[in-house]
Parts: C-alpha cells; sequence; structure tokens
C-alpha cells in the first residue's frame, strides 16, 4: 500500500488522491500539518514539497503528482508488484 503525505490545501496532493483512486491503487493518506512526526521525517529526508508518495519506507515516484501521472500503467503496475495476467 502506498502513503501519500499531504497537506489540506494543495491541488497536487488532491490530483495524486483522485489519480491513484482512478486507477484502484490503495493509499492512506498523512496530512503533515496534523502529524508532526510525519512532517519531521519529510524534513529530515530533504523533501520540501508535497505530496510525497511512498510504497513502506521508500519513495515510490519522484516529483508528487507529476512524476505519478508520468508513469504508464505498466511502470505503475511493475512499481506496485502487480502482474497483469490479461496479457501474454
Amino acid at each position: 500500500m502506498l502513503t501519500v503525505y499531504s497537506k489540506t490545501v494543495c491541488p497536487y496532493c488532491t490530483q495524486a488522491k483522485n489519480l491513484l483512486k482512478l486507477k484502484n491503487i490503495d493509499f492512506t493518506e498523512v496530512n503533515i500539518e496534523h502529524d508532526t512526526d510525519a512532517r519531521n521525517k519529510m524534513v529530515t529526508m530533504g523533501l520540501r514539497t508535497v505530496p510525497q508518495i511512498f510504497k513502506g519506507d521508500e519513495l515510490f515516484v519522484e516529483g508528487g503528482f507529476q512524476g505519478l501521472s508520468n508513469l504508464s500503467d505498466e511502470e505503475l503496475d511493475l512499481r506496485l508488484g502487480r502482474t497483469n495476467l490479461g496479457t501474454l
């Protein structure tokens, strides 16, 4: 499952979450305005913008929404560890 680190008023965060929903990708959201530990984690990692999208403890894609939207469905499936049984 993915974790989306976001802020309350952030159009790119909204777009990233909407794209994940559209592609049926489960995620949890962590609002860094309400979670000081999460905010400190982002700052410590040198990440100064949101959204930041993680799979476990690893950055899932660089570039937030823009990076996510640039991934093909095949690349998303590969990064998520999903296989497409409908194609050979």
